[in-house]
């Protein structure tokens, strides 16, 4: 692989280094992909419909009428889904489970694979620190304004929780931001651009790269 600058917050470089293939040189594969982002967001589904059927529709226990002698339709129970404010005949319930599964060798695999194409296409912007003193919106937004970052749709992947970061970052639009033990597919490719602090390339390689060599 190819070296990569590294940036400053003016937005000048100040060396370069050598990225790990083992994550930002992974061949692609669209299938393994786009199996990991489907299983990712059905993972992610909330049941929130459900309808009652007839066992769970209140009241009607007793035989609305007797069975003849009344000239009307023969019924054993107004929780019947013929009723107006019966139960209903295959709704929507809270049982339902969308919950798939992957190979977590799979799914690694599958986030090296989106990391290795944002670094193919020169998206991963590599900044040796980000340091915020306070809260300050402008102040950020500055500093990007000066890295070759050409899209708003950014993610900076931070080492540790930074709550001065992640609250200046709140408030610009299309800028996200991500702890790097909890890297996602769905985030990663909904940002064209990468934003990675250098201390959080050893925090990735120490996360991801350790739990596959201890299997």
């Amino acid at each position: 692989m190819k070296k990569i600058p590294v940036y400053n917050s003016e937005g000048k470089i100040v060396e370069e280094i050598d990225l790990n293939p083992k994550i930002f040189g992974v061949a692609v594969k669209p299938e393994l992909v786009q199996q990991a982002v489907v299983i990712q967001m059905a993972n992610a589904r909330k049941v929130l419909a459900h309808t009652k059927d007839r066992s769970e529709v209140r009241g009607g226990g007793a035989k609305p009428w007797r069975q003849k002698g009344t000239g009307r339709a023969r019924h054993g129970s107004i929780r019947s889904p013929i009723w107006v404010g019966g139960g209903i005949t295959f709704g929507p319930t809270k049982d339902r489970n969308f919950h798939k599964r992957i190979n977590k060798k799979a799914k690694r695999k599958a986030l090296f694979m989106v990391l290795s194409d944002r670094t193919q296409e020169s998206k991963v912007i590599v900044l040796n620190e980000l340091v915020m003193k306070e809260i300050k919106t402008k102040a950020l937004a500055g500093m990007l304004a000066k890295l070759p970052v050409k899209s708003k749709k950014t993610t900076i992947i931070l080492p540790k929780n930074d709550g001065k970061i992640v609250k200046s970052a709140r408030n610009i639009s299309g800028i996200k931001t991500i702890q790097a033990d909890s890297l996602n597919i769905k985030d990663i490719l909904k940002s064209e651009y990468l934003l990675i602090i250098k201390e959080s390339l050893r925090k990735i390689e120490e996360v991801y790269l350790k739990s596959k060599s201890s299997q």
